[in-house]
């Protein structure tokens, strides 16, 4: 868990990914489309990605990736995501941890 609190901290929103994952993807361009840019940390292309992985599924991201953290405060995965999009909730979430700055 420290290797994820180390990751998170450095910037306001890290996204969890593989680079072949079509979730992955989507939540990352849903992310951008906001005007946020995210730390994206490709799990399956980094060297200690096997050990990022089980650290996150100690944390409750089933399946291990995306996995999406806000300010650092692990939000979940692409259902999540999508759903806190879904209620009009992302933006603030974003605009509370500085990722963006101006909405709507």
């Amino acid at each position: 868990m420290d290797v994820l609190a180390r990751l998170t901290a450095e910037k306001p929103v890290v996204i969890f990914s593989k680079s072949t994952c079509c979730m992955s993807h989507s939540v990352k361009a849903l992310i951008f489309s906001f005007g946020a840019n995210p730390m994206v940390i490709e799990v399956d292309k980094i060297e200690n990605g096997v050990q990022i992985e089980s650290a996150l599924v100690q944390l409750g991201s089933r399946p291990s990736v995306p996995s999406v953290f806000i300010g650092q405060k692990f939000i979940g995965g692409a259902d999540e995501v999508i759903s806190l999009n879904i209620q009009n909730k992302l933006a603030p979430l974003l605009l509370s941890a500085k990722a963006i700055f101006i909405w709507g």
